[in-house]
């Protein structure tokens, strides 16, 4: 049974129990506290329907239908009671506060009365759900399908680790070799292949979770072994060295389980990654509309600038490396390609008088609201380039792949300090800010990137 058949498990029970604590609520509300007689009125009804949409609301800005089978016991009673503080707050001021009471103390009835019955059942059902999903996961084969890298005695202790817990929810399915000479795991693990094939090996047999048993000093290689495979949906575990242990950013939740660092795969919260895409649809769905009369202004500057259509659209690869179309205002005279795809340049005669203009405003990108909205990009997030130069930088720079594994935006760090590049240099040069915003993306950084990129719309300051 995979996540999602979980998830809607989850989904659905929490559904139905914020039916019935609504239902009970309003029910010892109505004869308990307010001594009346209980009667189905109108806000009962729009509490029956607009209430359980809000818990489950709630519980998805946590990140509780994230990875549902990696939640543990603990993580769900912290997220359940924080959950059910914040959605009570809620409900009691959108539904509650202005009702008519004798006295206020029927308020703290109320909330208390709400609060209770929202988390004691909440988790009392959660967490019978999460010891069903433990116990399947336990069970041999049903487990995260994991991987060794590599065969010396390391990879045989980490092996041993793992075998002598009791509580292990890996399911070993085998390893795969580094070093010819390094076969100690021939007699306990089917051996999968080399890892010169890792990618292939990763994706035909299913792996959920990869363990690089490789001697944490050797950055160099893990280092090139993460890049390959970290795609935000195995999870990478290495062995952590001192430094890392003396200096705290080692954390560990399995007390029992073998000493193993995991790979972060995204430093944002799953309730900002969640608020971030909110964010996204509602600004570019506003954007789209508030700014109707300039894109009638541009496209009659593109339509009198030069010959040929008013919107660019180009093959741009997004997240997980998809292709997506890219849509721009025309900045540039038509057929300016046609010796094959050419960076533009500060003094590019390709580019239209109108179109010099649009580029040093990001008037161009305007468009690309369109892409937020049906998903292709972010506001903010590494900005997307095309195949024929990506493979330029991949032969440098093998990490640019880690940029892939986000919404590409229609602004970023990178844009914001170098604007367009004009080689593949610069690309590189622009390609570590969007790297460095990958490992501290938040939506404090969105919104401080957002107002540097419109103070550059303003002063006309693109490059």
């Amino acid at each position: 049974m995979k996540n999602r058949f979980w998830v809607i498990l989850f989904i659905i029970s929490d559904w139905l129990i914020a039916s019935l604590v609504w239902g009970l609520f309003f029910y010892f509300r109505k004869t308990w506290i307010e001594e009346k007689a209980f009667e189905v009125d109108q806000n009962f009804i729009i509490g029956s329907i607009l209430v359980p949409l809000l818990w489950l609301l709630i519980y998805y800005m946590q990140g509780s239908y994230h990875e549902v089978r990696r939640m543990y016991r603990l993580k769900i009673l912290n997220l359940t009671f924080f959950g059910s503080l914040i959605g009570t707050v809620l409900i009691f001021f959108i539904l509650i506060l202005d009702d008519t009471v004798s006295n206020y103390q029927m308020y703290y009835y109320s909330f208390g009365l709400l609060f209770s019955l929202q988390f004691l059942l909440s988790v009392l059902i959660r967490l019978t759900l999460a010891t069903v999903l433990i116990n399947y996961l336990r069970k041999a084969g049903s487990g995260f399908r994991t991987v060794i890298i590599g065969g010396s005695e390391k990879a045989v202790s980490i092996l041993n680790d793992l075998r002598n817990q009791k509580w292990c929810i890996n399911t070993m399915i085998g390893y795969i070799n580094i070093n010819g000479s390094d076969r100690l795991l021939d007699n306990k693990l089917d051996y999968l292949g080399h890892c010169d094939n890792l990618e292939i090996l990763i994706r035909d047999h299913k792996v959920e979770e990869v363990i690089i048993a490789i001697e944490s000093s050797d950055h160099n290689r893990i280092q090139k072994i993460i890049t390959r495979i970290q795609d935000g949906r195995v999870k990478i575990k290495i062995l952590p060295d001192m430094y890392e242990l003396l200096s705290g950013s080692l954390k560990m939740t399995d007390i029992y389980g073998a000493l193993l660092l995991q790979i972060v795969d995204d430093s944002m919260p799953i309730w900002q990654q969640a608020l971030k895409r909110f964010m996204d649809i509602l600004i570019s769905s506003i954007a789209l509309i508030l700014l109707i009369p300039l894109y009638i202004i541009c496209a009659l500057a593109v339509k009198f600038s030069s010959s040929g259509p008013i919107f660019y659209l180009q093959d741009r690869v997004g997240l997980d490396g998809r292709v997506f179309k890219i849509i721009k205002f025309r900045t540039m005279y038509l057929n300016s390609e046609e010796a094959g795809p050419q960076l533009s340049s500060t003094n590019d005669s390709r580019i239209t008088n109108a179109g010099r203009f649009m580029r040093k405003t990001r008037l161009d990108e305007f468009p690309q609201f369109m892409n937020v909205i049906l998903g292709h990009m972010s506001l903010v997030g590494p900005r997307p380039e095309r195949q024929f130069y990506i493979d330029q930088i991949m032969a440098l720079a093998p990490q640019y792949v880690h940029l892939t594994k986000v919404r590409p935006g229609i602004t970023s760090w990178g844009q914001v300090k170098y604007g367009y590049a004009e080689n593949v240099e610069q690309m590189l040069d622009r390609m570590k800010f969007d790297l460095l915003y990958l490992k501290n993306r938040s939506i404090a950084l969105d919104i401080k990137i957002m107002f540097y990129t419109i103070a550059i719309v303003l002063k006309a300051k693109g490059k």
